[in-house]
């Protein structure tokens, strides 16, 4: 079975939801998918943080690379955050995805340029492009945005997720969404929904209950990680003014 396949199988069971955690880099990928876990899905934001960069000014060639060296570190499928694809043509951005050995990819519906939800039909047409490019070897994880921005509107949310369906994504992910709405949206799209699990809300397992598949970490998972090393170099410190 292809790595594409095998992501895309991880999404219907048996045992759900699936939980993504994401990598930063080589070393933590490896981490992760030592400790089991089947598949991984990387953050952009958590790749930005790790490169120096604020969210959403990686430049795609170092996105790309960072992405690569995280797939090449581990033996399990590995789904790649592009954010809005970065401009680039369907055809393009498919081939970057496959060089840098990526089976699933995120792509959402913000316009960077303007900051704002772009049009559902064009997005949906974006999606479809993709899908043709790639045939069954990409899993097209569908951002909806409309909770991000402010937008509390279910029906909205519900619409683009059908419109992103019909467009032959695989899954999609309307990004903070209420937890208690995850099963009607799943309903009404028809697809597996992805859930993002934060410190202070459902854990992975709850999310599953509530109805998402799949349930993925943002940056959170980094910033842990930088937290934790933040607090590893109090400790050095201490360790320096001890010295006598």
């Amino acid at each position: 079975m292809s790595g594409a396949a095998t992501l895309r199988a991880l999404h219907h069971g048996p045992k759900l939801p699936l939980v993504l955690p994401g990598p930063w880099d080589a070393a933590g990928a490896k981490a992760f998918a030592d400790a089991g876990f089947p598949a991984l899905a990387t953050p952009s934001a958590g790749i930005a943080a790790s490169l120096g960069y604020v969210d959403g000014q990686t430049p795609p060639d170092e996105m790309f690379a960072a992405i690569g060296r995280i797939a090449r570190a581990v033996d399990v499928p590995v789904s790649a955050d592009v954010e809005a694809g970065y401009g680039l043509p369907a055809r393009e951005l498919v081939a970057r995805l496959a060089d840098a050995g990526a089976v699933g990819c995120n792509l959402e519906d913000t316009d960077h340029a303007s900051g704002s939800l772009r049009d559902a039909q064009e997005q949906a047409d974006l999606l479809a492009q993709v899908r043709a490019e790639a045939g069954d070897a990409l899993v097209i994880n569908a951002r909806i945005d409309t909770y991000l921005h402010g937008a509390e509107d279910t029906q909205e949310a519900a619409r683009r997720g059908r419109l992103y369906a019909a467009a032959g994504t695989d899954c999609v992910y309307p990004i903070f969404a209420p937890p208690a709405l995850l099963a009607t949206l799943a309903t009404e799209i028809g697809l597996p929904v992805n859930a993002l699990a934060t410190p202070d809300g459902p854990s992975p397992r709850e999310l599953g209950t509530l109805g998402a598949a799949r349930v993925t970490f943002g940056p959170g998972l980094q910033r842990r990680a930088t937290a934790a090393v933040a607090d590893l170099a109090q400790e050095v410190l201490a360790g320096l003014d001890g010295e006598g």
